[in-house]
């Protein structure tokens, strides 16, 4: 046969590399997956998104353009990969690798449909797949797809003490940017500038402390004036000046998990009328970090911060929820939904979930105190209470800077 009629195979090239987390934690995991298709009378579990692949096999995959998946079956953990990764799957996979060739449009789903077999259930993540890709799984596997990913999900929203230390040491990296971005701050520089500062720091700080991982996707939005209106708006070349107000959002990403800094700041001065909605914004961010508690609901807490602003005229400013999980997720892949505080979501915290408090005011242009507001700390929720784990300060008296 010559290797163009090859639909797959195995290219275990090399050792096994050091993975985030120690064999004992994975086989955790998949054990609580497997209990999830015990229950749902799953035969096998197929995992397409970059945070469930990397949840259960530590494998973090690019897709460009390409179909990936673990494959949890009784028995096995497999990660399908496309050639063009070689052997970099298997080394950084906690169990089996196949990788699956171009020749062929559907070696993909041939290749899952070898390793999970073509009857029964079988779990798939539906908040994933698009439609094409949800079909030709169907033809595939010529079995009946049950959507698993609510189910992993609220798996992931209990981190286990191995996820809560490097969570931690992402808190601490976190402030490490932040400080070089603080160290970087005058008028005339850019945003760009000052964004390289903390992202530089912070991979430097990620190489030193996890020396066996890989280095990827760490980053920083870095906003000014008019910019910080929102939460996530990218950096720019806008020059700094006298005044203006500074979002700062520092993002290490340690194998794949997110932790982040946010701070609102001032160059040299404040004014009184951006002072008292900074102030404001702050004692939200405090009354929030209050009721962050085991027993509480996401819903509870986000009526009480709702309140407060009330009663300040400022709940028309603001933009989002007041918090969100932590774990394996990014800018473009990942969310724990069920563990976000909002009105709409009655989960209750429990120990072990990681949660941030982040209240936001944004007031449009023109307007007095005009820009975006906000505070963002990462609260881990222990069995002995909750423990506030950013140490970067905020509010007026640390952070006008000059």
């Amino acid at each position: 046969m010559s290797i163009q009629d090859t639909r797959n195979y195995r290219f275990h090239n090399g050792e096994k590399a050091p993975l985030p987390f120690s064999a004992v934690e994975y086989e955790r995991r998949l054990k609580g997956l497997r209990d999830i298709m015990d229950e749902h009378d799953m035969l096998a579990c197929v995992l397409t998104s970059m945070h469930a692949v990397a949840y259960y096999s530590g494998f973090l995959y690019c897709a460009f353009g390409r179909p990936y998946a673990c494959v949890v079956t009784a028995e096995q953990c497999v990660t399908v990969s496309a050639g063009i990764d070689a052997g970099q799957p298997w080394r950084r996979s906690h169990g089996d690798n196949i990788t699956y060739t171009d020749w062929r449009r559907d070696n993909f789903e041939v290749t899952v449909a070898f390793i999970t077999g073509t009857s029964g259930r079988i779990g798939i993540e539906a908040d994933h797949l698009t439609l094409a890709m949800r079909d030709r799984l169907a033809g595939a596997l010529g079995a009946e797809l049950v959507d698993v990913a609510p189910a992993a999900m609220r798996q992931r929203m209990i981190k286990s003490s191995e996820e809560i230390a490097l969570i931690r040491e992402g808190a601490r990296i976190a402030d490490i940017g932040g400080n070089a971005i603080r160290d970087a701050i005058r008028p005339g520089i850019r945003e760009i500038d000052v964004a390289m500062a903390g992202r530089d720091a912070m991979e430097l700080a990620i190489a030193e402390a996890f020396p066996g991982s890989e280095l990827r996707d760490s980053w920083v939005w870095f906003q000014s004036g008019l910019n910080t209106d929102g939460a996530h708006n990218p950096v720019t070349t806008r020059k700094l000046a006298h005044g203006d107000i500074l979002s700062l959002n520092t993002f290490p990403m340690i194998s794949g998990y997110y932790t982040a800094l946010e701070r609102t700041l001032f160059v040299e001065d404040v004014d009184k009328a951006s002072l008292h909605i900074w102030e404001a914004n702050g004692g939200a961010h405090e009354l929030g970090l209050s009721l962050i508690q085991e027993g509480a609901s996401c819903s509870s807490i986000c009526k009480r911060i709702n309140v407060f602003f009330e009663e300040r005229d400022l709940l028309r400013y603001r933009s989002f929820g007041y918090g969100h999980s932590f774990g394996v997720l990014s800018h473009y892949y990942g969310r724990e939904a069920g563990l976000e505080l909002r009105e709409d979501i009655d989960t209750v915290l429990q120990p072990g979930m990681v949660v941030s408090m982040e209240p936001m005011l944004t007031i449009p242009a023109g307007q007095p105190g005009a820009g975006g507001y906000r505070e963002h700390d990462i609260i881990v929720i222990g069995e002995d209470g909750p423990e506030n784990i950013t140490g970067f300060p905020y509010g007026p008296a640390h952070n006008v800077i000059g």
